[in-house]
């Protein structure tokens, strides 16, 4: 009785044929009924957790089929099987009331409650016959239920030969058959499992009873496999780009490269084109993206607002208008278990390019784009690497002498290694040369001439430890030489031109565990005291002859009370004779572990002035330096504040303040609060004030609101201003955010519309909302509770592209 099971080929075509494009990112189904629209058979098996449906077909391949009815009639040539008849493969279950079977004709007829499952989907039909000799089989009035995916349907009749199957009158749909909120209907279509391939026509996308979407033809994957075709397309409104509107063009070139070509229109700019090249081998993969715009409108409005005197150019704009563009690379490739070879490289065709295409503050603050390329090893003890950088300036109203200057190349070996039960000894060494673009000043000179340094620093530790107490001395000698242009001897302050720098670099570092035993409110916590010093000395060595090339202050916080040098990098090495005196106190829940309260305090005691400065700083006075305050603390489960502070003693004043508090609302909801202020500390004059007010509020289990409200109070003037609505159910969801933002450094502000339809097990169309929204509200939907939102640290391949606003 195998014919019965070429059943198999259609429940499994509706499944994958409209759904296929539906987003890697899992849907959320809470809100659908717990009861599924065809549940499972009792007389069915169970699917073994952790079976992927390919792994199911290959054991059924080779398990027999088990044939059981309450009645066998007829012949053996015409067998008859009634009441209740069952076949079991595998994971495949049919049942039927009658099943008849001609072995002459080698043709079956299966009615009376056809049902069918396994581990992907069930299936109930009334009626199915076919011949085994042709491979040709019909199945009449069908309806069927996706195990992983929700998805169901029906269909009038379905006509399968051999790999291929024709649907007539299909329907899928991922809400629940008594709430249909949208499906997808289809006159007919036709299915190829052998190629991958299907071809609907006349297919209809409904949201309740209207029809918001007409397809006469459409071809579309119905297995994993990729196929060359349109993806969904982005379409958005803002007051820089006008209607925007992006058609992707996915390319399946190859089984380990692809492309996306990127067609786009903008209103009120123009047209661009975009692409994406992936490639992915055994060794290594990478990825190429670029960006071409033949002419941008917006740059001409702004040569107009320039010629007639509207607008003011102060800083220089590149005006360019033609031909704007961008090129990035990532890409890794894996030389043996030790070494790697890595490259990011990133282009753009003008200074401006960054700002007029981001969509977020991330645009307007970056000031330069670099491009890296090198080889990296890393053992048990080591670390090493050759490779090369260069920047390039994405902030028009800066010059190129802002730049930091290109290391062409760096080459780095850093080393440690325990010795015996008592020491620890290492090294870290570093060759660079450097090479900046020509900036000349008024005499014609160049303001960036090059050069070349060695940094050597060899240590050796003794880590000493027990249970509740630690000592660590370290002493390390420092060598740093330097081979300077010629160039540098124009500059009456570096004379020499190899100079060179020496010293001894002592440091001891110690501390205490305490811990007892306590209980607040019923509660049993560890509560955990633990003092620690840092002492640091350091001789004086005359510094000024030494150009600054890749080196810069700390900024001061409390992990500066435990470094040995206040400097980023060896253009300047500090002197000391300092000792940090710092404590940290825990409560910890010791039923979970989790951290009730953190505070911890600390502060610089100088003994001696610290002499050694950078350009444009002054020394540091013997003295105190500022209390250095951090605290975090969870009045509940829901709640976490936290805090940092510095107060400077000298002025009697804070150098940085910063308060950030969330609160868990049920239902995913998140409330978060923030204030950061910051004084530069050589000046006196305040850097920033900033307040952050960003929620997600849940108002019934389908409706909530979101918004963000960013605030520059020293501009006194919104950074970033979001409002948005969402409404979701079991089988769609649908967000529309309202966004005023600033998109230059003119402090002009952009407004921008979004909307994303989200049909839950079929795709999207709109923009790309929630990565807008995760950017914008901590914790938004809570599957990453990160302390800072990733894209405000690390650039977002989306943030510098053409995508929508």
């Amino acid at each position: 009785m195998r014919p019965a099971l070429r059943l198999l080929p259609l429940p499994f075509s509706i499944a994958l044929c409209l759904p296929a494009l539906a987003e890697d990112k899992p849907d959320n189904w809470d809100l659908c009924p717990i009861i599924d629209a065809i549940p499972a058979f009792d007389q069915a098996e169970a699917p073994k957790p952790g079976t992927t449906a390919a792994e199911a077909r290959e054991q059924r391949a080779t398990q027999p089929t088990a044939i059981e009815g309450d009645r066998q009639t007829g012949t053996d040539v015409n067998m008859a099987y009634e009441g209740n008849v069952v076949l079991r493969r595998g994971d495949q279950f049919l049942n039927a009331d009658n099943l008849k079977y001609d072995q002459e004709t080698d043709t079956y007829v299966a009615d009376g409650n056809v049902r069918y499952q396994d581990s992907t989907m069930r299936v109930i039909a009334a009626r199915a016959h076919g011949d085994q000799n042709t491979d040709t089989h019909e199945i009449e009035d069908v309806q069927y239920q996706l195990v992983s995916r929700r998805g169901n349907g029906g269909a009038e009749s379905i006509d399968l030969t051999g790999a291929k199957g024709r649907l007539n009158g299909s329907t899928y749909s991922t809400c629940d058959p008594q709430q249909r909120v949208w499906e997808l209907r289809s006159n007919r279509i036709d299915v190829d499992t052998d190629e991958g391939w299907g071809v609907a026509r006349d297919a209809t996308i409904r949201i309740g009873k209207v029809p918001v979407l007409y397809v006469p033809w459409i071809k579309f994957p119905i297995d994993d496999r990729r196929h060359t075709g349109l993806l969904y397309p982005a379409v958005g409104m803002s007051g820089r780009n006008g209607f925007d509107y992006r058609q992707p063009i996915y390319l399946n070139l190859a089984p380990n490269y692809d492309a996306t070509i990127i067609p786009r229109y903008m209103s009120d700019r123009g047209v661009s084109l975009g692409g994406q090249f992936r490639y992915l081998y055994e060794g290594g993969r990478g990825t190429f993206d670029l960006n071409w715009m033949p002419t941008d409108d917006l740059v001409k409005d702004r040569e107009r607002d320039y010629a007639n005197g509207t607008e003011v150019d102060i800083y220089g704009d590149p005006l360019r208008s033609k031909n704007r563009g961008m090129f990035r690379y990532s890409g890794s490739h894996n030389l043996n278990s030790e070494w790697q070879a890595r490259a990011d490289l990133a282009w753009v065709s003008d200074s401006r390019y960054v700002e007029d295409f981001a969509n977020s503050l991330y645009g307007v603050s970056a000031t330069s784009l670099v491009s890296t390329l090198g080889l990296y090893g890393r053992g048990r003890y080591w670390t090493a690497g050759a490779m090369a950088d260069v920047w390039q300036l994405s902030d028009y109203t800066l010059t190129e002498g802002s730049l930091p200057y290109n290391r062409l190349p760096r080459v780095y070996f850093n080393w440690e290694q325990p010795f015996g039960r008592w020491f620890t000894a290492g090294i870290d060494a570093e060759a660079v040369r450097f090479q900046h673009n020509q900036v000349l000043d008024a005499n014609g000179l160049n303001t960036t001439p090059g050069g070349s340094r060695l940094d050597l620093k060899p240590f050796v530790s003794m880590p000493l430890q027990g249970a509740s107490w630690y000592i660590t001395p370290t002493l390390a000698w420092r060598y740093t030489s330097y081979k300077l242009d010629e160039e540098f001897s124009a500059d009456p302050r570096f004379t020499d031109t190899s100079p060179s720098r020496s010293l001894p670099i002592a440091s001891l570092d110690a501390g205490l565990f305490f811990d007892r035993d306590t209980e607040i409110k019923g509660e049993r916590y560890l509560h955990t005291l633990e003092p620690r010093l840092f002492y640091l000395n350091a001789p004086y060595r005359d510094q000024d002859g030494i150009p600054i090339f890749d080196t810069r202050p700390f900024t001061f916080s409390w992990g500066q009370l435990f470094r040995d040098n206040r400097y980023t990098g060896p253009d300047r090495q500090t002197d000391a004779n300092q000792l940090t005196l710092a404590l940290t106190s825990r409560l910890l829940r010791q039923a979970d572990g989790h951290e009730k309260l953190s505070a911890s305090l600390g502060q610089i005691f100088y003994f001696d002035e610290s002499r050694v400065t950078a350009p444009g700083e002054l020394p540091v006075e013997s003295g105190k330096s500022a209390w250095v305050a951090d605290l975090n603390y969870a009045p509940t489960d829901r709640w976490t504040i936290g805090a940092s502070y510095q107060w400077n003693p000298k002025f009697r004043r804070e150098d940085l303040a910063s308060l950030r508090a969330r609160y868990l609302l049920p239902d995913d909801g998140v409330v978060n609060l923030g204030y950061r202020y910051r004084r530069n500390v050589s000046n006196g004059a305040d850097l920033l004030e900033q307040a952050d007010f960003s929620f997600l509020y849940p108002i019934t289990p389908t409706w909530s609101v979101v918004g963000r409200y960013y605030y520059s109070i020293l501009d006194k003037k919104p950074l970033e201003a979001l409002a948005g609505v969402q409404w979701d159910s079991c089988c769609l969801a649908v967000r529309a955010v309202v966004r005023r933002y600033v998109r230059n450094r003119e402090g002009d502000l952009n407004n921008a519309f979004q909307v994303e339809f989200v049909l839950k097990g079929l795709g999207s169309a709109g923009q790309n909302t929630e990565r807008t929204l995760r950017r914008a509200i901590l914790g938004y939907y809570r599957d990453d509770l990160y302390l800072v939102p990733p894209s405000n640290t690390t650039p977002d391949p989306d943030d510098n592209d053409s995508g929508p606003e």
